[in-house]
């Protein structure tokens, strides 16, 4: 049988384990073309270029009134 733990872990020693479990934001950038933020190593989203070449031809969408 597998062996238990003899005492509890204090509150302390769960706090300074978990202390380094946490969130991060994502890394962007700023477009080299319109300026706009992306996630790196993609293609903007805004304008369609990549590493300041065009890669997709985006339209806008505009509303015909």
């Amino acid at each position: 049988m597998p062996q238990e733990p003899k005492r509890r872990h204090s509150r302390q020693r769960k706090g300074k384990r978990r202390a380094s479990i946490t969130l991060s934001l994502e890394r962007t950038v700023k477009c080299s073309n319109c300026g706009s933020p992306f996630l790196s190593h993609s293609v903007c989203k805004n304008c369609g270029f990549y590493k300041d070449k065009q890669v997709l031809n985006l339209k806008k969408n505009e509303k015909s009134s």
